[in-house]
């Protein structure tokens, strides 16, 4: 694959694409998104689009175009169809999350992708001596598992230093967060290193709290922090996001969480600098192909031969959002209006607490378990959830939170519960009383401990 016939200088510059689509003027029916998910399995309460995310069935059908399009004539589809299908995408994302340039915008599977793109950057740069050993990474102590164990494998085995941000939770207010960050970063800067990058979760997994990115990127700039990559796995089709809002270098979020996509699709900004160098020619792709030394876009654009249908359905997804009054800002206002009254109502129902004020949460909440459930380990915590699914139909992440020095009776259990467009009342109902089943047959973790 030529690197010309797939950057942006070519005639494919998406030029002909609507930077806001026009909405429909008739909007998409209660029957008619049933009839776009009728694929789940309707004995489930499905309140966790948070994890795998969802993708309708008129999505799933372009999907299908597109493999059967490459099955086809696989030739001309690569040489074709496949480079301006992908700069179509990028270019769609570009104006989603408003950035300057198509070429700020990479297409990767996943934001584990994209970390492991950052971080093994950051490792070469102390492996050519670029940064010095013992300078400092900085993360959330609630960084997705998976970017900790980037940061294990690139990070800290060329020589770096990582510093975790410790978060409180329950969390009251963004000051917390701040707080905390703010003397983390004295913490790095300590001993005089440097603190050359700092990992930052937009919307935290487990627990999930939306973080005030932006003010933590300002204190970043002020406090001489070299670079900021935001995880934001969750973020697009969930809560803001604007790239010159922001003002991270680096930016990821998938696009099948929250936006429709089916797996797996996720984007990865990389921040032009004021020179207007392409931000992506010194980053590279995990997966070495032949358009390596092309700029991360390109590399990313072709790794292999594999289904590279997920990322050519963006324009679908767009097209799907826009069939909901207010496109995509009024799906994320109702789906955080309405997870916000269901967990308040669970909260209410079972005598505990949201894990975070409302302004804190986007379209998932954490509501407060029972404590008389005895959920005393994160292994409780899992076996418990398996127990609802299984027992119950019901389909939910459970987060441990383990008792600070002295507390006693506390809430130990978080339920992690989303909303999305296909979720109905009935699916918060039925969780609300299998739980208070659990309670009132004196159920206790220790109970499944013992199987």
């Amino acid at each position: 694959m030529s690197s010309t016939t797939i950057h942006e200088n070519n005639h494919h510059n998406g030029s002909h694409i609507p930077k806001k689509p026009k909405l429909s003027s008739t909007f998409i029916t209660p029957s008619e998104i049933e009839s776009e998910f009728g694929h789940h399995d309707a004995a489930v309460a499905r309140i966790n689009n948070g994890s795998f995310g969802c993708c309708p069935a008129s999505i799933l059908a372009a999907q299908r175009r597109w493999q059967l399009q490459y099955l086809r004539q696989p030739d001309h589809f690569y040489f074709n169809d496949l480079q301006s299908g992908i700069l179509q995408s990028r270019t769609l994302i570009k104006d989603l999350v408003n950035a300057d340039h198509v070429n700020e915008i990479s297409i990767v599977d996943n934001a584990t992708t994209a970390a492991a793109i950052v971080l093994q950057h950051t490792a070469w740069n102390f492996r050519e001596g670029k940064f010095q050993k013992g300078d400092v990474v900085l993360m959330l102590h609630y960084a997705y598992g998976a970017v900790k164990k980037s940061m294990e494998a690139y990070v800290t085995r060329a020589g770096g230093n990582v510093v975790e941000v410790p978060l409180p939770f329950p969390v009251n207010s963004n000051d917390e967060i701040v707080s905390e960050f703010r003397k983390a970063l004295e913490r790095g800067k300590s001993n005089g290193n440097r603190v050359r990058l700092a990992v930052i979760d937009h919307v935290t997994s487990m627990p999930c709290v939306v973080i005030p990115v932006k003010e933590l990127i300002q204190i970043c700039r002020e406090e001489g922090v070299d670079q900021v990559f935001v995880d934001a796995a969750h973020s697009i089709g969930c809560t803001d996001v604007d790239m010159k809002e922001i003002g991270a270098d680096f930016y990821t979020s998938n696009l099948h969480k929250w936006f429709f996509c089916p797996p797996s699709i996720a984007f990865l900004y990389t921040r032009r600098n004021l020179k207007g160098t392409d931000p992506g020619s010194d980053l590279h792709h995990p997966v070495v192909s032949h358009e390596y030394g092309n700029g991360l876009a390109v590399e990313s654009a072709w790794i292999g031969t594999r289904d590279y249908s997920a990322q050519l359905v963006v324009p679908a997804a767009v097209e799907f959002v826009n069939r909901f009054e207010g496109g995509i800002e009024g799906i994320k206002k109702r789906n955080h209006e309405a997870v916000v009254e269901m967990g308040e109502m669970l909260a209410k129902a079972w005598g505990t607490r949201l894990g975070s004020p409302p302004h804190m949460c986007a379209s998932m909440v954490m509501v407060g378990l029972p404590a008389c459930l005895g959920i005393g380990s994160d292994s409780d915590a899992l076996k418990l959830r398996t127990h609802l699914r299984d027992a119950f139909g019901v389909e939910v992440p459970i987060y441990y939170r383990s008792p600070r020095e002295g507390e006693v009776g506390v809430v130990t259990g978080y339920a992690r519960i989303s909303h999305q467009v296909y979720n109905k009342v009935d699916d918060y109902y039925k969780f609300r009383d299998a739980v208070n089943q659990l309670v009132q047959n004196g159920f206790t973790c220790v109970v499944l401990s013992s199987d």
